[in-house]
């Protein structure tokens, strides 16, 4: 009877499966290795599969959902364009018009992961999930975490299949692409989300949500904003920085600028002075941190220069918040009343 339980589903249960749309877009989950133990350079072989011989793969399919596999594109997260983000974004828009499919699972490249995901959740208002989830290992690799992130992603995307979220699934904890960011380069716990923590978990067969989001803003911008995002570069400020990149990305067009400063969002006075000098010659400028957590101060200085505090932002997605504003056309002051409230 012990054996029953672990049993494949029948197929009268696996037409009861929730039925989930996987996404595949290169990365690691989906590279191939000379061999087990080629856990860095892997992608060295240029060699991808698609999602189909993906989930074949893993063998999850019509073992927990009905998988549709639909191929994207076999890139490095590197790579990614603002024209990549508006033809996924595209594409998630039309697979949640079919009515059968319960949940949308991205598979992704874990280098901008995060940056994909925030810019999803700000631009999609879908009336199924989207989870985007990636691994830390090739799919080859020796334990490689491939295959439990991409079942633990469709086990989110068919248990929020009613409260339709872009969230992040991996290392078997479930984060909000608000917050989570990569924290290491080669550990399989590398995605944290700072000052916040996970929303919640995946236990086996059980999606526990232990953290209510607040302060949501899906589908706050419209995508067709994705084809006009202007310059927006980021300057990262350190000991001695002069305030020659800040001067030079005005002069390569950027509309607008995000300081990561030091500590508690703050440059050196020579970048202060450039940022100054970009406000004054029409540039949007907010203050973010490289410290990777915690809220800018909104200082007195800044305020009278012009620079936007980012709120608690890390500077890659302040960025986007950021080039989203300024392809709508919003003013400075409407920028920093989205950044505080965001």
């Amino acid at each position: 009877m012990a054996s029953d339980r672990y049993r494949w589903p029948t197929q009268w249960e696996k037409s009861m499966l929730p039925k989930i749309a996987f996404v595949g877009t290169g990365g690691t989950i989906a590279s191939i290795g000379t061999d087990p133990f080629d856990l860095l350079d892997y992608n060295a072989t240029g060699e991808r599969i698609d999602a189909e011989t993906l989930i074949e793969r893993t063998g999850l399919q019509g073992a927990i959902a009905n998988i549709v596999p639909v191929n994207f594109r076999q890139i490095d997260s590197t790579a990614i364009t603002f024209n990549d983000w508006a033809d996924l974004a595209g594409l998630c828009s039309e697979l949640a018009c079919d009515p059968e499919i319960n949940g949308i699972v991205i598979g992704h490249g874990t280098a901008s992961l995060e940056e994909t995901a925030w810019l999803l959740s700000l631009v999609l208002d879908l009336k199924i999930p989207i989870v985007v989830t990636g691994s830390m290992r090739p799919l080859t690799g020796i334990s490689s975490d491939a295959p439990a992130n991409l079942a633990a992603a469709i086990r989110v995307a068919a248990a929020y299949a009613d409260n339709p979220d872009v969230l992040v699934a991996i290392n078997d904890e479930i984060h909000s692409p608000r917050t989570v960011t990569k924290s290491h380069t080669l550990r399989l716990n590398a995605f944290q989300s700072p000052g916040f923590g996970p929303l919640g978990f995946v236990d086996g067969p059980v999606v526990n949500i232990t953290r209510a989001e607040c302060n949501r803003e899906r589908g706050k911008f419209s995508q067709d904003l994705l084809h006009l995002l202007p310059r927006v570069d980021i300057a990262l400020s350190y000991v001695g920085a002069d305030g020659a990149a800040i001067r030079s990305f005005i002069g390569a067009g950027a509309k607008g600028i995000v300081s990561a400063g030091f500590g508690p969002g703050i440059g050196t006075p020579d970048e202060v002075r450039a940022l100054s000098d970009a406000v004054s010659a029409g540039l949007v400028v907010v203050q973010s941190t490289r410290t990777g957590a915690g809220q800018v101060v909104d200082s007195a200085h800044h305020r009278s220069i012009g620079i936007i505090a980012g709120n608690d932002l890390n500077p890659q997605k302040a960025r986007i918040l950021l080039a989203l504003c300024l392809a709508r056309g919003d003013s400075p002051r409407e920028i920093e009343k989205i950044f505080q409230s965001i």
